[in-house]
């Protein structure tokens, strides 16, 4: 004889032509006995507080040694390089890299505002820092298009040329040289403030605030940023110099009119060459020892008797951070977002793991110490970072190889790119800003996927082009975190059906095969159910499920009808309550939330007439099953939520259909 704390169901059902026959056998649980049965306590072997706080303080040579190697990656890798089997590639990669480094140093820094000698700097003391500090093997640091678009707009609003016309013999003019020396002050105060949150950032373990900008939003502001330097690059193409203007709507003071015919031809012919030499490099790719540096060999057509060399280190001025406090958190984000995105990609094909926290401390540390050498910010670069990748990189030396040559350049050769023809600046700019230009396919993809991450990028797009960088992106965090909002506020509900000859339960109103099981209902929320969503959970439980079960919801269930204190069960306005299932009523305990003790506790019931008896009779469910798969969490609101569901069921299926489990 099956033991009393045993349940089984015996009738057999038919289901889709076959006679199946449902079986539960088991004890029902409610918490305190569940605690009993699992033996719940504290079985795991972790360390009390006491002892973690020891273990930290303790010290040891294989501590020691696994903390240093942990903050400063160079000094576990290098010492096991592989000579014979890594250099050849990571020669070749350097090689190729330095050769990209110079001129798109110097097309980059007049985005920022600046000399191009400074996008020089930038080019080689960052790439040292961060070879030093990065666990990513083929990610190119330096000057990056987006970035220097942002850095740009701080030096040019806090320095702006109405600030240094000075009266000459000719008429006023712009001291461009006053100019320039404080908008390298603000540039390097930009990058130490930067460097400072990114390291900060890093030490707290914030990397993960990178898993709150979706991929949608990333590619969208990237893809607008490339827009926007574009934006800045025709009155170069076209040799026009139009009225400096940055803020919101920057994007359209842009003056086309006066082109320079000489100017226009060389940046035609210039980005005709470009692009067909790239695409040579990429069709040939294998075959081609070194790719063909155009970049470098395209600007060299005169000579300058300026002599280069290394500045003095000096601090930089830190009078500016009040200003620039907002500008250098968002450069500090968007820049570790670019960087660990290229970081991951890489990873992930190569198949070795970087530290999310360590990149931000590694980009942190090329913009503090850079600062102290005349550097602005700097990102890592998608073009470079391809280039890297495909001419065989295979460890961060790669790195260290590009910075020795760009170190050769800039010291003996570095005169013959002081003065460049902006045209061919501009060109180079152009074109390695296809590769964020192809993004625009983007939205078909997504519109193909997700509606909702297509609203996403077009918000993200929409608000970077119009209303600049800075404010672009707080406009597009906003509005992603708001889609995110919604969405968990507002998930989809639908009963799931079997699929004939499988184990698999779908949505019914979306798969034409799955079949609801005669009987049964089982019904799924696609969210976490928790005090916003828990109304709204009711409404589609009533409106999905069986609408008869719940008639009496809101027009016959109120706190009038229901006094607190009524015990009795039978009455001259009240039916019958099906004692067969008094065995389970622990089930139903409640705490001090609800007025409901237990089953025997069914507050006053109101007597239904013909009518209202006849809507349930056409129902034949007999169970209801809730799907709580996607809960991740549960709170208040949602225990008391289960528990008037479960309440509402039993008392008026008690009355009415006499037949309901849950």
């Amino acid at each position: 004889e099956k033991p009393a704390s045993l349940r089984s169901a015996e009738p057999a059902e038919t289901v889709m032509g076959t006679e199946q026959e449902y079986i539960v056998q088991r004890e029902v649980l409610d918490q305190v006995r569940l605690d009993e049965v699992a033996e719940k306590g504290n079985w795991t072997t972790k360390p009390s507080l006491s002892e973690r706080v020891k273990e930290s303080l303790r010290c040891s040579v294989s501590k020691l040694k696994r903390t240093v190697v942990s903050w400063v990656p160079v000094l576990g890798w290098l010492p096991q390089y592989q000579f014979k089997e890594n250099f050849a590639g990571d020669f070749i990669s350097g090689c190729s890299v330095a050769s990209m480094h110079l001129p798109q140093g110097m097309a980059y820094a007049p985005l920022a505002a600046l000399p191009p000698v400074f996008g020089l700097y930038t080019s080689f003391f960052p790439v040292l820092i961060f070879v030093i500090f990065t666990t990513s093997k083929h990610i190119s640091i330096g000057t990056f298009s987006v970035v220097s678009m942002m850095a740009g707009t701080v030096t040019q609003r806090l320095a702006p040329d109405q600030n240094f016309i000075v009266n000459g013999t000719n008429g006023s003019k712009v001291d461009t040289e006053a100019r320039d020396a404080a908008r390298v002050q603000i540039a390097c105060a930009l990058a130490l403030l930067t460097g400072i949150f990114q390291i900060l950032l890093g030490l707290v373990r914030f990397g993960f605030v990178v898993n709150y900008l979706s991929q949608p939003l990333i590619r969208a502001y990237t893809t607008a940023s490339a827009c926007q330097v574009a934006c800045t690059q025709l009155k170069f193409l076209f040799g026009v110099s139009p009225a400096l203007y940055s803020g919101p709507l920057s994007f359209v003071y842009v003056s086309l009119s006066n082109t320079r015919l000489v100017e226009l031809i060389a940046s035609l012919i210039s980005l005709f060459v470009l692009i067909v030499i790239k695409q040579v490099n990429f069709r040939f790719k294998e075959k081609l020892f070194v790719p063909i540096p155009i970049e470098l060999i395209l600007p060299v057509n005169e000579r300058s008797s300026a002599k280069h060399q290394f500045r003095a280190p000096f601090v930089p001025n830190a009078s500016y951070f009040p200003s620039i406090v907002g500008d250098a958190f968002s450069l500090a984000i968007v820049s570790y977002t670019i960087n660990i995105a290229l970081s991951k990609t890489f990873a992930f094909k190569y198949g070795y793991r970087v530290d999310n926290n360590q990149e931000l401390v590694a980009v942190g540390l090329s913009n503090t110490i850079g600062s102290f050498f005349y550097c602005y910010n700097v990102s890592s670069s998608m073009s470079r970072s391809l280039v890297q990748e495909t001419t065989g990189c295979k460890t961060q030396v790669t790195g260290i190889i590009s910075s020795v040559f760009m170190l050769i350049i800039i010291v003996k050769v570095g005169s013959l790119f002081e003065e460049l023809p902006k045209a061919i600046l501009s060109s180079i700019v152009f074109v390695n800003l296809t590769l964020m230009f192809m993004q625009l396919a983007d939205v078909y993809t997504l519109w193909k996927t997700s509606k909702t991450d297509l609203l996403v990028w077009l918000v993200t797009f929409i608000c970077t082009i119009l209303l600049n960088l800075d404010i672009g992106l707080a406009a597009a965090v906003g509005f992603s975190l708001l889609t995110f909002i919604f969405r968990s506020q507002l998930p989809r509900y639908y009963i799931l059906g079997l699929v004939p000859g499988t184990d698999l339960y779908l949505d019914i109103e979306t798969y034409r095969e799955a079949k609801e099981i005669p009987g049964i209902k089982i019904f799924r929320s696609s969210a976490t159910m928790y005090h916003i969503s828990s109304e709204m959970y009711l409404d589609a439980l009533e409106k999905k499920v069986c609408p008869q079960i719940f008639f009496f919801k809101k027009s016959r269930m109120s706190e009038e009808e229901f006094p607190e204190g009524q015990t009795s069960t039978k009455g001259p306005d009240m039916g019958e309550v099906n004692w067969g299932y008094q065995r389970d009523t622990s089930m139903f305990k409640l705490d001090s939330v609800t007025s409901f003790q237990s089953v025997d506790s069914i507050k006053k019931f109101p007597q239904i007439d013909e009518e209202e008896k006849g809507r349930f009779s056409g129902s034949d469910t007999h169970s209801i099953i809730l799907d709580m798969t996607t809960t991740s969490f549960v709170d208040v609101a949602t225990v008391n939520t289960l528990k008037k569901v479960s309440l509402l069921i039993l008392v008026t299926c008690n009355h009415l259909i006499n037949q309901v489990d849950i």
